[in-house]
């Protein structure tokens, strides 16, 4: 439909609504002549006569009520498309690129995106799922999300979660063969399934917090892996130890399908936070992530 074919029916049905050309064409902002003419080239076009005119009167023709039943719908939808587009003008929009691991992805992010969505329906996300310790500025990403202990302090930070705690464990198949440590110096006893950064090849460390300060121990390896699904699934499977965020492996706890050892000795660290780049034109996108994350804190 070309812009004066809907201009033409616009105005047909504002004559329509009032019964008048006079008042129809002050509520368009046009003079009544110019109305009339509208509807002229209206009625010359589809070759029927819509509207019976006198001095005093306007009244549709049974082509004109058939013409309305017909619109009246179709005017309906346009008018509630355009209400909801001028309804949206003000509403955040666009894309938010995120680094995260996975722990955080699942604990997270997973739980607030299906209210998020509701409430910001034009945001997109582009999650990078990286266990490394990634540079989020120099990739050119928005954000990120990490433990409090690893955000650089030139970093804005927010929290998300309380403080972690890390966990010991094996399947009880693996304990029915070798006896669970009692400290964590009998770890040198047992084999275990460890993380290497990705970046820099370096294993991550099993700290322990004892009576005299921390013990950091080597671990016999027989699996490193950079993917915290594989460990889960090999310590589940009776490969070794495992150490692994007690909330990443509380279901599997409450199942019996692993035993945790050396709790005592496992002291919270800084929790999950989302950190980004102090900006002072910051993307709207992000600053309604951030907005909705804020209230949701812990």
């Amino acid at each position: 439909m070309k812009g004066g074919e809907f201009a033409e029916l616009t105005a047909f049905m504002a004559v329509f609504d009032d019964r008048s050309f006079r008042k129809a064409a002050t509520r368009l902002g046009v003079s009544p002549s110019a109305l009339s003419r509208t509807i002229r080239a209206l009625e010359d076009r589809l070759g029927v006569r819509l509207l019976n005119r006198t001095t005093r009167s306007v009244a549709p023709t049974e082509a004109g009520l058939a013409l309305v039943d017909r619109m009246r719908p179709a005017m309906a939808e346009l008018d509630s498309a355009v209400q909801e587009a001028g309804a949206r003008q003000g509403q955040p929009r666009g894309l938010v690129r995120l680094n995260l691991p996975r722990i955080a992805a699942r604990l997270i992010l997973t739980p607030l995106f299906a209210e998020f969505f509701v409430a910001y329906p034009d945001i997109r996300f582009d999650l990078v799922i990286d266990d490394s310790l990634t540079d989020v500025v120099a990739r050119g990403f928005d954000a990120g999300i990490r433990s409090g202990a690893l955000v650089h302090q030139d970093m804005i930070a927010l929290r998300l979660t309380p403080d972690l705690r890390m966990a010991v464990v094996a399947s009880p198949d693996y304990f029915s063969r070798r006896p669970p440590p009692r400290t964590p110096r009998d770890l040198h006893d047992h084999v275990g399934v460890t993380y290497r950064w990705s970046e820099t090849g370096a294993l991550y460390r099993w700290v322990f917090e004892g009576p005299d300060g921390p013990i950091e121990m080597d671990i016999k390896n027989r699996i490193t892996v950079n993917e915290t699904d594989l460990i889960l699934a090999a310590a589940l499977e009776g490969v070794g130890v495992a150490f692994l965020p007690e909330s990443f492996i509380a279901p599997w706890l409450q199942t019996g399908e692993l035993v945790r050892v050396l709790e005592d000795w496992c002291k919270p660290f800084p929790g999950f936070h989302l950190y980004y780049p102090s900006r002072r034109q910051m993307p709207e996108a992000l600053r309604a992530f951030i907005d909705f994350v804020r209230k949701a804190e812990p």
